[in-house]
């Protein structure tokens, strides 16, 4: 017999402020879903740094030197972070998703708008609206 997950079961989404991907509902979680910030105790230990910050205001920076509707790629705000560079690529996603979250940009892949959370390979960012 599966599960019964009606709607109504299941509380309001979240995003981890870690990685900024979706946290999956948990029925463990019942009671304490209001506390709920990260997804896995991985990212409850890494949190979000003095790193992480600097590299989401770099890609609002470089985001906003750019026309609106222009898109950026994640590797030109690591190069601009640092010369060796290929080590903050997924530092730069997770960035990139939790300003996704946040509603202040959008990931694309191939010109459309994808689920953050589900993206693999290579992405592009843009400001919202």
């Amino acid at each position: 017999m599966g599960r019964d997950r009606t709607p109504a079961a299941e509380p309001e989404e979240k995003t981890c402020a870690s990685c900024g991907r979706r946290i999956e509902w948990r029925a463990k979680w019942a009671r304490d879903w209001d506390r709920v910030k990260y997804c896995s105790d991985a990212c409850r230990r890494h949190g979000v740094t003095e790193q992480d910050r600097a590299l989401e205001h770099g890609i609002l920076d470089a985001l906003q030197h750019r026309a609106r509707g222009a898109t950026i790629c994640p590797s030109e705000v690591a190069r601009a972070q640092a010369e060796e560079w290929q080590p903050l690529m997924e530092p730069i996603r997770r960035a990139a998703r939790r300003l996704v979250a946040a509603g202040d940009v959008e990931i694309l892949q191939g010109g459309r708008v994808v689920d953050p959370s589900t993206a693999k390979g290579p992405i592009r960012i843009r400001r919202t609206g």
